[in-house]
């Protein structure tokens, strides 16, 4: 047992040192290239389902209007303002976390201190940003 928890602390201790080498620019910037490219495909997702849940909660208005039914119109028009409201958030977290890639990805070209440092301030900004979203709702 005691031979498991040594081999996981060891493990761990390697992982961490590894962790705060700096890559070559070469491999940062290839790193970077992806992250970006990821990141713009996340974000491009996120913005089509926030257009599709858009497009059914104005066809969900429009048939209550055809309905002429005032109280369902003005339930159904509540949904689509939330499901809008919903879909920014989703982009605006998509967004965040695609820039937080590419600036951790940036931060491998730092060494030690400075590295884990820049990694902590991009996980504070998308948490900030995460944060903003959400209170955007």
């Amino acid at each position: 047992m005691h031979l498991k928890s040594l081999c996981a602390l060891i493990a761990a201790a390697f992982a961490l040192t590894a962790c705060n080498k700096s890559e070559t620019p070469a491999e940062v910037q290839h790193d970077v290239a992806t992250a970006q490219a990821d990141g713009q495909r996340d974000v491009a997702d996120a913005r089509a389902d926030a257009k599709e849940a858009q497009a059914d909660a104005d066809k969900n208005v429009a048939e209550a209007v055809a309905d002429d039914d005032a109280d369902d119109v003005a339930d159904r028009a509540h949904d689509a303002n939330e499901t809008a409201d919903k879909g920014n958030s989703r982009i605006m977290i998509a967004q965040a976390e695609a820039t937080h890639k590419v600036t951790v990805e940036k931060c491998d070209a730092l060494k030690g201190a400075a590295q884990e440092e820049c990694k902590d301030d991009a996980d504070k900004t998308l948490e900030q940003a995460k944060e903003a979203a959400k209170a955007n709702r």
